[in-house]
């Protein structure tokens, strides 16, 4: 049975204490970080591992590309989404297909090291935030909506399933959620015709959804991940989207409206989350594990479906990845338009820019 909560592991490998966190009845995942992955054939191993122990887990990761990537030792690099977007005005065309191997190259990489599923793309806007900024694709909803369904058919192609995050849009206000309130001023009619188009306009694609840790307070005065108005009435009833419902980082500042963490794991629940991650701190993991054992199973054949088709391990990744028919084509294309010296796209950015707004983890 699959578990109402996913947390984290402390190191390249499983500790007890970890084990014994892994095996309880409500986690039915684990989200790996920078500090849980030194290679390639390191990171199946763990994952093997951890399936070893819990043979019905999902095992998450944030590889988005650009800034936002765990893995990165002997992985193929990828550019930040919004080097895409750059693309996109330039040749459209060309930005669509790269989209797509982008997509598809991301995927086969993680589903070879054992993980299911990146918790990608990122269908934010590009506005004033400070966590989003080139993660996104594009300004401009419709350019999201093209290159976003583009990468989605790569990941769906190499046997990923996909979440957008993080609904119903992070990108048009300042703060990062991540360690402050974030509160969005404007009216509901104004996120649903801006926002939400990306979300909306790509559900067809879209396995899972990401709330954002935002208060849209002409809306809710919770955020979204916490709203019954957001995640049942818009999501669930209006939108008419039966997919998995993952709550972000439950330790993040813009969680801490709902309580502590045994409040907000039973609020993002009862809300309409399928599953709760909380990260980064063991006690908190431990405290919403114990307060998990109270809360209902989530919808089993929904989360199944996140379940991501993880190739043989045939000793190193690019063996590995060789099962895939298309990866060698779709890294030599991202290689050349992305990092070669004359490449179309600017990749280089100064080392504030290039900061990982999540580093934090």
């Amino acid at each position: 049975m699959y578990g109402v909560l996913m947390i984290d592991i402390d190191s390249t490998a499983l500790t007890a204490e970890d084990v014994s966190l892994i095996k309880q009845a409500q986690v039915g995942g684990v989200i790996l970080f920078a500090r849980n992955v030194a290679d390639a054939a390191q990171v199946r191993a763990l994952c093997d591992d951890i399936r070893y122990h819990n043979p019905d887990i999902l095992i998450g990761v944030d590889q988005e590309g650009g800034r936002v990537a765990r893995l990165r030792n002997g992985f193929t690099p990828l550019p930040a989404m919004g080097r895409l977007g750059e693309l996109f005005n330039q040749d459209p065309s060309h930005a669509l297909s790269c989209a797509y191997d982008c997509g598809y190259l991301m995927a086969t990489e993680v589903l070879a090291v054992g993980i299911d599923l990146s918790f990608a793309p990122i269908l934010d806007r590009d506005g004033i935030s400070q966590v989003i900024g080139d993660r996104s694709f594009h300004q401009e909803p419709q350019a999201i909506i093209a290159l976003a369904t583009q990468f989605m058919r790569g990941m769906k192609a190499a046997g990923m399933a996909t979440t957008g995050k993080h609904f119903p849009g992070h990108g048009a206000i300042a703060p990062d959620s991540h360690v402050s309130e974030a509160i969005d001023t404007r009216s509901l009619d104004e996120i649903i015709n801006s926002d939400m188009q990306p979300f909306a306009q790509t559900l067809p694609w879209l396995d899972g959804l990401m709330p954002a840790h935002v208060i849209f307070s002409q809306v809710d005065d919770k955020p979204a991940g916490f709203s019954k108005i957001w995640l049942k009435d818009i999501i669930r009833d209006q939108l008419n989207f039966d997919g998995v419902l993952f709550s972000d980082d439950l330790c993040m500042a813009g969680a801490q409206a709902a309580g502590d963490v045994s409040a907000r794991v039973k609020a993002a629940i009862e809300a309409g989350c399928d599953i709760a991650l909380v990260c980064n701190d063991r006690v908190a993991a431990h405290e919403a594990a114990e307060t998990a054992q109270e809360l209902p199973y989530p919808n089993q054949n929904r989360i199944k479906t996140m379940c991501g088709k993880i190739p043989t391990w045939q000793g190193d990744l690019e063996s590995t990845c060789q099962q895939f028919d298309y990866w060698q084509q779709a890294k030599q294309n991202v290689t050349q338009t992305f990092f070669n010296p004359q490449s179309e796209v600017q990749t280089t950015r100064s080392a504030t820019e290039s900061k990982d707004p999540t580093a934090y983890k």
